[in-house]
């Protein structure tokens, strides 16, 4: 399994973009806000020759799903999520304006992701874990094959997501990290919504929070 990493956006956000040895691939929290970000997604996808298959979201921030109606207007594919997060999409706009960005209203989600259900491109799957507390319908995607955590803003390198966002709970937070993730092997590589990647095994002994 290949990951392509994409810093975009004011946020400073990870988009990931997956792909195997079949050429199929998915994208995970399309952030991309400019023409010149956009362009580069579009660009790596043409120059590797990969059929994009699903975007999925761990959540729905703004900062995630910048470019998920770029994707479904150059793909035709639309983001999948979990339902609790569905209210987010209602507030882009206004959301955005708090920040003195401009943004389009979001577009209807294609599907709905829950726990347990598997995501599936190429020879490649992912499994979805339910880990709330940064908002309610966060969920992180795990690869035991390939060894990978995709977070989103749930855990980061020596740090947690904040909880002050509406619907946000630390209590719920740290007991999702801990029962959810923390029991994951220790050799799983975290790849956080921002920052650098880490491992379960470095958050266990240096993350403050835990």
């Amino acid at each position: 399994m290949e990951i392509k990493t994409f810093l975009v956006n004011p946020f400073q956000q990870n988009t990931y973009l997956v792909y195997d040895q079949t050429k199929e691939a998915i994208l995970i929290d399309c952030g991309c806000f400019s023409k010149a970000e956009q362009n580069l997604v579009v660009q790596f996808i043409d120059d590797n020759k990969l059929v994009l298959k699903r975007l999925i979201n761990t959540h729905l921030h703004l900062d995630h799903q910048f470019g998920n109606k770029f994707i479904f207007e150059k793909y035709g594919i639309k983001a999948e999520a979990n339902v609790e997060d569905e209210f987010l999409l209602k507030s882009v706009s206004s959301q955005a304006a708090s920040f003195g960005i401009k943004a389009e209203d979001a577009i209807p989600l294609g599907a709905y992701i829950n726990e347990g259900d598997v995501i599936k491109f190429g020879d490649s799957s992912f499994v979805a874990i339910h880990v709330p507390g940064h908002c309610p319908g966060h969920l992180a995607f795990y690869s035991a094959e390939s060894k990978a955590l995709f977070a989103g803003d749930v855990l980061f390198r020596g740090s947690i997501g904040r909880t002050d966002l509406p619907k946000g709970d630390y209590a719920t937070l740290i007991k999702s990290i801990t029962e959810k993730l923390l029991v994951l092997p220790e050799d799983t590589v975290v790849y956080s919504g921002h920052g650098p990647t880490s491992t379960i095994g470095y958050e266990k002994v240096n993350n403050p929070y835990l």
